[in-house]
């Protein structure tokens, strides 16, 4: 008979504990296969948030991971503002023979917990994210650039808050008394954008005109709560300025950062274009996306990985000193069944080689079930995943990495298995037969 049938045959004849031990296998591989799984998709997701641009031009306050976190991830407020001028550097001036593409960023206010972004239009024309792929709208079109009350909204804010195209809101922002302000001009909503799996799905995008015009409104009521001290010295630095209008206007339109796309035929100029920009303007600092989300997502989220990893492994590990001590106690009662082998003319090697086997089986099995497992769990938690993070998992998202599982449970079968096959390896034949009788 095929030795693999013999350990079959064994296995089925101690049905029960044969179940848990694969069972108690299973549970391992299937914490490893999620581990895995889902810190590769993150960090497909982590690491590729910013692309459609390599370089962030912001303020010199505060340091590169927090401009990455405000105006990448949405994660904190900006510590601080650069002048438009920077843009137009950038955009048509003296940066512009290195630049491909230069889109403003103002961020600041929020909608019912979701950040307000203002930019322009030609964010979702001209930038891509995940490598190649285009924006796209869910319903409705992007907003007009000549009309300052348009927004579109990321999939995550129409799906949590219920707003469609058509619809008006209102952004409030955090005062310096820590309460909120809600300001009086309403957007309204031209379209929804299709699910990107980034932080894009968790964003309000309003124009930036917009964004600067209700923000020159604010200063009328600001300047009503003023002291008349402040207001004598406002009227004094007025008279001051020959052209206060002007000097208003240049506030008024202060940005967040600017999100550059490089241009990389002069490969040279562009990787020069950072300490160029930093060189000839002092008050603002320039960040590589890209590098400081590896920094990040090694950091925090590699180290956690470890740690999981670690954790999945040792079970997988108990669960193969299980497995063994399974084997070893049966080993007493198969005593009979190995000296009859024995007799009919089966080797030594052939007996322990048939234990071996039931090991590697019963690891094989267990772990073909962990694998089953594993990606069920995930497919069954996606959709919470999805509500949280915006990130797309599936049960079929599976990673090359878990072929190592294979010759990993062979080589943890075979080491488990050898103490008990040596035990049959040593079996005395008639000793085992004349207790058997």
């Amino acid at each position: 008979m095929n030795l693999w049938k013999i350990a079959w045959r064994s296995i089925q004849h101690r049905t029960v504990s044969s179940a848990l031990t694969a069972f108690s296998m299973a549970l391992g591989v299937a914490l490893v296969v999620a581990v895995l799984v889902i810190y590769q998709i993150l960090d497909h997701s982590f690491k590729r948030s910013s692309q459609g641009y390599d370089l962030i031009v912001g303020a010199a306050r505060g340091g590169p991971l927090e401009l990455v976190l405000s105006t990448v991830y949405y994660l904190q407020s900006p510590r601080g503002t650069i002048p438009y001028e920077v843009y137009e550097d950038l955009h048509s001036g003296r940066f512009a023979g290195e630049v491909e593409t230069a889109i403003p960023v103002c961020i600041g206010g929020f909608y019912a917990g979701f950040p307000a972004v203002a930019t322009v239009p030609e964010m979702f024309e001209t930038f891509r994210y995940f490598g190649d792929r285009p924006y796209e709208f869910e319903s409705g079109t992007n907003f007009a650039a000549d009309q300052l009350w348009q927004a579109v909204i990321g999939a995550t804010v129409a799906r949590r808050t219920g707003l469609r195209v058509g619809d008006r809101f209102k952004i409030a922002h955090t005062t310096s008394g820590q309460g909120t302000h809600e300001h009086a001009e309403e957007y309204e909503i031209t379209g929804v954008l299709k699910p990107t799996g980034t932080p894009v799905d968790r964003v309000l995008f309003i124009n930036i005109r917009g964004f600067w015009e209700q923000h020159r409104h604010d200063r009328p009521m600001k300047a009503e709560n003023a002291t008349a001290a402040d207001a004598l010295a406002g009227d004094a630095k007025a008279g001051a300025d020959e052209n206060p209008e002007h000097h208003d206007g240049d506030d008024d339109r202060a940005l967040t950062a600017v999100l550059v796309k490089r241009d990389w035929t002069n490969s040279a100029r562009a990787m020069e274009l950072p300490r160029l920009i930093m060189q000839e303007l002092p008050a603002v600092q320039t960040v590589v996306p890209s590098e400081e989300v590896a920094k990040l997502f090694e950091g925090l989220l590699g180290n956690i990985q470890s740690v999981l990893l670690i954790f999945a492994v040792m079970v997988v590990v108990t669960a193969g000193i299980g497995l063994m001590v399974s084997i070893y106690n049966s080993m007493a009662e198969r005593q009979l069944e190995i000296a009859i082998m024995r007799a009919l003319g089966a080797k030594r090697s052939t007996v322990m080689l048939v234990v071996l086997l039931e090991s590697i089986l019963l690891s094989l099995g267990g772990g073909a079930i962990g694998v089953l497992l594993g990606h069920g769990l995930i497919g069954a938690f996606s959709g919470t995943i999805f509500e949280q993070t915006g990130i797309r998992i599936s049960a079929l998202s599976a990673q090359p990495i878990e072929l190592v599982l294979i010759p990993g449970l062979i080589a943890l079968a075979s080491l488990v298995g050898y103490m008990p096959a040596l035990i049959a390896y040593r079996t005395d034949v008639a000793k085992a037969l004349a207790h058997g009788g």
